[in-house]
């Protein structure tokens, strides 16, 4: 296959716009068809691209070696280009086709041919999908914990607490020194390591923010930064998608606290909050569960035999 035509090259940040109406082209609600997550986490993919003017392709790695996931298209081009990623990897890369993180949507799309491809299913990266007014009010018997828990930190906290919408431009070094205090406070055990090129990705953002398009809201106790929340939201699928959500483990009723303002003050046309997947990490997952999601959003492993 002739590959001339594409354009090759890494991710940077003046190619948002230019990228960003790739994603307009076929709505998914997974939290990859969301541009900014792929600039979080593009250090920790080595993440680069080849397109022409009708399709993405991303470039990417996973323990050193070539991956790729859903080519970023119209539904009625998703074959063509995903066949044009296979000739790719076999015919440039020398490898055989890996597509991480396909929505369902996608593989029904695509309808494989299980005798060339291996297609799982990838439970630890399914993502949590909720009612975006229940968790702005945390109404009703499923949300009494969670409301309790928030109650208890308005008491303790009455009148020293404080909501804030978040500048990059205010408050990039106030952001980053908090969100260092909390990774130590959790002292985070990840063979991936994960958690590292997360911050590493929340400051790459914050620092190209004059490029990037998403909200970030804080809570403020004393005047000082205690939970954070980065999102975006989506107007054609009504759903907000939130990146980060941090707080001090120690204060009790925070992480509730600061789901309910940021939806709140951030997104409140948002009818669909897609929170991302547990990963894999059993505290994690428990905790994602306790604010009953609607659905869990399947991804899939597609596989060149």
């Amino acid at each position: 296959m002739n590959f001339e035509h594409f354009i090759k090259k890494e991710m940077e940040p003046q190619d948002y716009d230019i990228l960003l109406p790739y994603f307009k082209m076929r709505y998914s609600h997974t939290c990859e068809n969301i541009l900014v997550s792929n600039f979080m986490w593009k250090d920790y993919y080595h993440t680069h691209y080849i397109r022409d003017d009708h399709g993405l392709i991303w470039l990417m790695e996973v323990d050193d070696q070539p991956v790729t996931m859903v080519p970023v298209c119209a539904k009625e081009d998703l074959k063509h280009y995903f066949d044009v990623a296979e000739a790719y990897f076999n015919e440039v890369l020398h490898s055989k086709l890996t597509v991480c993180l396909a929505d369902k949507e996608a593989v029904e799309l695509l309808d494989l041919d299980h005798e060339k491809y291996d297609i799982l299913t990838v439970r630890d990266y399914y993502d949590y999908v909720y009612d975006a007014e229940k968790l702005r009010t945390f109404s009703g018997k499923a949300y009494h914990k969670k409301k309790n828990h928030l109650n208890a930190f308005k008491k303790a906290y009455e009148g020293r607490y404080e909501y804030r919408s978040l500048s990059c431009g205010c408050h990039h070094d106030e952001i980053m020194a908090f969100l260092r205090k909390w990774e130590a406070q959790r002292d985070l055990e990840d063979p991936f390591h994960r958690d590292e090129y997360e911050l590493n990705g929340i400051d790459y953002l914050l620092s190209n923010c004059g490029y990037l398009d998403y909200k970030m809201g804080g809570i403020y106790i004393d005047g000082e930064l205690q939970a954070f929340s980065l999102g975006v939201y989506g107007k054609v699928e009504k759903m907000a998608v939130i990146h980060v959500e941090k707080a001090n483990p120690d204060i009790r009723g925070l992480y509730p606290m600061i789901c309910q303002q940021f939806l709140c003050h951030e997104f409140p046309d948002a009818e669909l909050v897609n929170r991302e997947d547990d990963m894999g990490l059993e505290g994690l997952r428990k905790s994602k569960m306790s604010y009953n999601p609607i659905y869990l959003e399947e991804k899939y492993e597609i596989r060149q035999k």
